[in-house]
Formats: structure tokens, C-alpha cells, sequence
């Protein structure tokens, strides 16, 4: 059954027809031949309501909400001045400030693509005229947008964590170590590179100019206050911290700052909307489709038929990373959550793994994955702001993805690098 089901996904995908589409027709072919027919459809309708009944995914519209009001604003705009203004002016400090502003502004949307939108657009022009080579300054902007995955808030970790009934919360304390860890490898690359090739600092910044950056930023430095401060203080849920988040970006960008006026609603409301229906359908769709692996057990013939269930924690964590990895090459991230978890679910239970520690893991892989070619999307994301070729786009990354999967593995040999804060915070 599972060769008709990849069959008819690949057949889809190839004739270019969107994700959902292949998807719904995968899980159609496996109801099909698990039920001999479509008598019984009714079940599948309710197991794909069921996907999108978990009140944490209100979480998902409400940070791609705030995030696209960020993003048309001016939030994103001050945070990326004030680390400009702190740390542009060393070697590779304007790299490097590009890497912070992607880990700042992550922590305040969630989305990789938001962030490539929001930093990559106002520091490309500046990366290319201090120096920095197209393919580098493409390269560091799609994989840094890796950290916003990271940082909370995480779609991807809202959509893992109600597949998998992982606490969200405790992914979300758990992804800021590894966050930092890979910025400050990208930062030492950074670094690194502005010294080999000889790119000239930026003029350094006095004091009066950095308090008035501080200053300038201190608003927009209040979405981390209150989804890090109002979840681990015990005031929000992550579901009510996002709508908090909501309410605080309209707040500034319509009122105190100014930036946008009544007639940028409807944009923003109608953007929001047609991300939110894809990522619902999918949600929905993906839900069917676990559901139906699950009930035909195929995940249990897989890691059967490939000896992960006796290969141990490491093992089972290696099989993971590299799995999700592999799929986010050509497959939304997503997508790829929701149907890879519940094939992995028996042998993570099975070795005992802390699913915190795998959903941080997952989180990772699935963000290298949409920045890798062939198919990545971040990559396309990329091709679609900056109007620069494929190749283009692809041609710096391989050192960031060496950087990438070097911190996974550190993550799998020394799970502490995730879940310290957890266990500080929770334990």
C-alpha cells in the first residue's frame, strides 16, 4: 500500500500540482485500499477535522499575524539598527549583524520566511556594497533565517508539538540553546570570511547613536518579553502569549509608531488568511494521512524492515535528522512534520528518547532542509524577493549547511545543548 501511496505522491508532485494536492490523494489510495473503497469516508473526514481541533494551532495565525504586521511596519527596521549599531563596525560585523538580526527577529514571528523577507530585504543592498559577494550575502540570509525555526516562537514547533502532545512551552525554552549556538557559528564564519577576502568595516558607531538605537528598539523588544516573560512567568499559554503578540504589533505599528494606516488591514488580514489556509489544509490533510500509515502500520513495517527500532537512542536520533533532512529538500516543512512524526513515534517510544529533545531535533533538520537545494523553499522564497537565478541563490550555502549539520550533531552526542533551559525552567 505505502508503494501506491508514494507513487501517487510523486506522479503529483512532479506534475507540478501544489502539496496539498498529492497529499489528499495519497491518503484517498490508502483509505481506498485499507477500507476497499469509500464506504466509510466519514472517518477520514473526522480524523482530518481532528488535526485542526487543537486549540494550540490558534497559535499558528496569530504569530503569522503579528509577524506580517512586523514586517510591514517598522519593528523589524529598529531591531536590525540597533545590532547594526553594537556590533557593525567590527570585521564581518555587517555579516554578522545580519545573523543576529535573523536570531532577533525570530524570536519575535517564527517564520523562516518571514525572516528572510524582513532582514534580507533592507541588508542585501548593504551587504553588497560593503563587499560581500552576492552568493555569501544570498547563503547567509536564507540559512540564518534557520534561527527564527529555532528561537521561539515556532510554527514549526506548535505543529510538532500537537502532533506529537509534546509540550510546547518546553519546546519553545528548548530551541533558544541551539538558536545561539549555530549564531555563533555563523557569526565566526562570518568573521572568517570578512578577513580572507579583505571586506572593509563599517564605520563604528558612538555611543549617542547606540542609546538612540536602544531606544528606537525598546518597543519592538517587547515581543520577546512578553512570549519568553508572559510563557515561563505563568501569565500566558503559548496560544494567548500569540495573541497578546497580535495585539501588541497593532498597537505599535498603528498607534505609536505610526508606520501603517487603515487601508494596510486588508492586505495584512488577506496575506495572513491565505497563509493560514494552506497551513490548515495541510494541518488537516497531513492529520488523514498519519492517520492512515498509523491504522495500516506502516510505520512499524518500515523501522521494522530497517533494524531502527534496535539501533538505540543515537541511532534513532541519527535516523531522524536524517530522514526529516532529506525530505525538506523537496517537501514543505510542514508536510513533512506532519508525516514523518507518527512513522518515527513507535521507535522514539520505543528507546526512550525525550521528545522535547527530538522535537528540537526535528525543528532543525526541517529548517536546513528548506534551505538546501534542490527544492528547499527558503530557497525559492529567496529567488521570489531578491529576483536573483537558482544557481544564484545556491551557490554559497554548502559551508552553512556543514555548519548546520555539524550543530545537530553536537545536539545528538550532547542533548544538553537543548534541553538545559528546559530542565532550569521546568524540572
Amino acid at each position: 500500500m505505502i508503494t501506491y501511496m508514494l507513487a501517487t505522491m510523486i506522479i503529483l508532485l512532479l506534475l507540478g500540482f501544489p502539496m496539498m494536492i498529492p497529499l489528499i490523494m495519497a491518503a484517498l489510495v490508502g483509505f481506498y485500499m485499507s477500507f476497499d473503497g469509500f464506504g466509510q469516508m466519514n472517518i477520514m473526514i473526522q480524523q482530518m477535522m481532528g488535526g485542526i481541533r487543537p486549540t494550540a494551532l490558534i497559535a499558528v495565525p496569530m504569530f503569522i499575524l503579528a509577524a506580517d504586521v512586523m514586517t510591514r511596519g517598522q519593528s523589524a527596521n529598529r531591531l536590525i539598527n540597533m545590532v547594526m549599531a553594537f556590533i557593525g563596525h567590527i570585521k564581518g560585523g555587517l555579516a554578522v549583524s545580519t545573523a543576529a538580526s535573523c536570531t532577533l527577529f525570530g524570536a519575535v514571528s517564527g517564520s523562516t520566511q518571514a525572516t528572510v523577507v524582513a532582514v534580507g530585504s533592507p541588508l542585501r543592498p548593504k551587504l553588497l556594497k560593503a563587499g560581500y559577494k552576492d552568493s555569501f550575502t544570498l547563503a547567509l540570509i536564507i540559512n540564518s533565517s534557520d534561527i527564527a525555526f529555532l528561537i521561539p516562537p515556532s510554527i514549526g514547533m506548535i505543529i510538532y508539538g500537537v502532533i506529537s502532545g509534546t509540550s510546547i512551552g518546553e519546546l519553545f525554552i528548548a530551541g533558544v540553546g541551539p538558536g545561539l549556538l549555530i549564531l555563533a557559528m555563523f557569526s565566526a564564519y562570518c568573521i572568517a570570511y570578512a578577513y580572507i577576502h579583505k571586506v572593509p568595516t563599517e564605520p563604528k558607531s558612538t555611543w549617542k547613536e547606540r542609546l538612540v538605537s536602544i531606544q528606537e528598539a525598546l518597543w519592538p523588544l517587547g515581543f520577546p518579553v512578553i512570549i519568553v516573560g508572559g510563557i515561563y512567568g505563568g501569565i500566558f499559554s503559548p496560544t494567548e502569549a500569540a495573541a497578546a503578540c497580535v495585539l501588541y504589533a497593532v498597537i505599535l505599528e498603528f498607534i505609536v509608531f505610526r508606520s501603517l494606516k487603515a487601508m494596510d488591514i486588508y492586505k495584512i488580514a488577506k496575506s495572513t488568511g491565505l497563509i493560514t489556509a494552506v497551513v490548515f489544509i495541510l494541518v488537516a490533510v497531513g492529520n488523514g494521512f498519519s492517520w492512515i500509515i498509523s491504522f495500516a502500520q506502516i510505520p512499524q513495517t518500515i523501522l521494522g524492515g530497517l533494524g531502527i527500532n534496535e539501533a538505540g537512542p543515537i541511532g534513532v536520533l541519527f535516523a531522524i535528522a536524517i530522514a526529516f533532512f532529506i525530505a525538506c529538500m523537496f517537501v514543505d516543512p510542514i508536510v513533512v512534520i506532519l508525516v514523518l512524526t507518527p512513522i518515527f513515534a513507535p521507535a522514539i517510544a520505543s528507546t526512550g528518547l525525550d521528545p522535547v529533545l527530538v522535537g528540537v531535533l526535528i525543528t532543525l533538520m526541517v529548517a536546513i532542509g528548506s534551505a538546501t537545494p534542490p527544492f528547499g523553499c527558503d530557497i525559492f522564497t529567496a529567488i521570489a524577493i531578491f529576483k536573483r537565478p537558482y544557481w544564484e541563490v545556491i551557490r554559497g550555502t554548502p559551508p552553512f549547511i556543514f555548519m548546520l549539520v555539524l550543530a545537530a550533531i553536537l545536539i545528538i552526542y550532547f542533548p544538553q545543548i537543548a534541553l538545559f533551559l528546559r530542565d532550569l525552567a521546568f524540572r
